[in-house]
């Protein structure tokens, strides 16, 4: 059978989501998966961003990743997104990509895949859940499969977010326990779209 292929969509201001892309995307492809990791680009003028240092050093330390384009979104059997909490609600940034989608779910092209998200804010109440379950509003538009974390591994008891991988940046960059359930929560979508696949190759 072809591999699962994973597309990891993220927005980071300063780093910390891009972390958890990064430890999303080695579980993917440690569960055997091809991924294709994205960022969408920055809303804010220049003058805005480099006006925080460590915002402008993170453009420049991702430079070299791909922007997001749709047909990363048509190639995915998985697809997670990732973003900082923006008072309990996903940034402008991811939120402005996602409302370009209109052409591939017009087509149906965004239905019967599998989805997930994961998410930071700057306090431990800082609208991680809220972020995660407003992504989940468009995913069920899609007619997406939405596969969570839930608690199905132990990292899930020490990470503590049972919706999707989430991290407190006022904290420090994430950890090995936010990095562990981000590969977590990666592997456990490209098993749920395998077995998806297995069973749609089968009825052919």
């Amino acid at each position: 059978m072809d591999p699962v292929h994973v597309t990891i969509i993220h927005y980071s201001a300063t780093g910390t989501v891009h972390a958890l892309a990064l430890a999303a995307a080695e579980g993917a492809e440690k569960a055997g998966a091809q991924v294709r990791l994205r960022k969408v680009p920055e809303l804010l003028p220049a003058a805005v961003i480099d006006a925080v240092p460590a915002w402008s050093r993170h453009v420049r330390d991702t430079a070299h990743i791909s922007e997001a384009a749709l047909d990363d979104l048509a190639w995915a059997d998985v697809v997670l997104f990732g973003t900082p909490t923006r008072f309990g609600n996903p940034a402008a940034a991811l939120r402005a990509f996602m409302e370009t989608t209109g052409p591939l779910w017009a087509a149906g092209e965004l239905a019967g895949k599998v989805y997930s998200a994961f998410t930071a804010s700057n306090t431990a109440h800082g609208g991680q859940e809220s972020t995660l379950l407003a992504l989940a509003n468009t995913f069920y538009h899609w007619g997406g499969i939405i596969v969570p974390p839930g608690y199905t591994d132990p990292v899930q008891f020490e990470s503590g977010n049972p919706y999707g991988t989430s991290h407190v940046a006022g904290d420090g960059p994430p950890g090995e326990v936010a990095r562990r359930a981000a590969r977590h929560q990666a592997a456990r979508a490209v098993e749920v779209a395998a077995a998806l696949k297995a069973g749609r190759r089968d009825r052919r």
